[in-house]
């Protein structure tokens, strides 16, 4: 958190002033700060001078756009993004390896939604580094059997879904490349586009966050790959 005796501090780029403003009126009235930039230049000089807890960047801006900032962003910060974008046919790019966006809201969408995700989110970032041990263990996966499961609940995945999980979940902490794991999902040399790894990333992401909205296991690292930051994971 930005200051431990103030809310958490929502950064706002949108040069649209009524959005803007809607959005500063939902996120305060959740008891958040906000601080609201127009322009797509200003926003890596006052992330450095003073870094907010979360950005919420829209796509379409003057001065430079949201994908060039959140590239930028990326070299050098971690700091949690939430693009905004009325471009539906941009959503795998948001969230694909060389964005780093953490999650997106397409225009028009309602504030409550922003605010929920932005809880969401924060609240990922925000948990103390110190969890109780009696967490471990959490996700279990059957290789013999084909099944996964999260704390007891089956997890419904499809093959290459179940083979990813498996792969990132026995080396947390390594990055693998998506090419190193288009190889592990076809062993016949068949021609997959990479951005077939983003598609099955993503759900399964969202597969995992059904079954715990509280922790992202599966993270993007920027120009590199996907890595799995959690050691709460059996083989069985």
């Amino acid at each position: 958190m930005t200051e431990h005796t103030l809310s958490p501090l929502i950064m706002i780029v949108e040069d649209e002033p009524k959005l803007a403003m809607l959005l500063v009126d939902y996120l305060q009235a959740a008891s958040y700060r906000t601080r609201v930039i127009s322009r797509g230049d200003e926003v890596i000089p006052e992330v450095k001078a003073s870094p907010p807890d979360l950005l919420i960047l829209d796509l379409m801006l003057p001065g430079k756009d949201g994908l060039s900032v959140c590239r930028e962003l990326r070299q050098f910060s971690d700091l949690p993004v939430i693009m905004l974008t009325a471009r539906s046919e941009e959503i795998d790019r948001l969230l694909g390896l060389e964005i780093g966006a953490d999650d997106y809201v397409c225009k028009p969408f309602s504030p409550r939604e922003v605010v929920a995700r932005v809880k969401i989110i924060l609240r990922r970032c925000l948990r103390p580094v110190e969890e109780p041990d009696n967490v471990s263990a959490r996700l279990e996966i059957d290789k013999a059997r084909f099944r996964a499961s999260w704390d007891g609940q089956p997890v419904e995945l499809t093959p290459a879904e179940f083979r990813l999980l498996t792969a990132l979940s026995q080396e947390p902490g390594k990055v693998f490349t998506r090419e190193q794991l288009l190889d592990l999902l076809y062993d016949d040399y068949r021609v997959v586009a990479d951005r077939t790894i983003d598609s099955h990333i993503k759900n399964l992401r969202r597969k995992l966050e059904i079954q715990d909205q509280e922790h992202t296991f599966i993270r993007a690292v920027y120009g590199l790959g996907y890595r799995w930051d959690s050691h709460r994971s059996r083989l069985l």
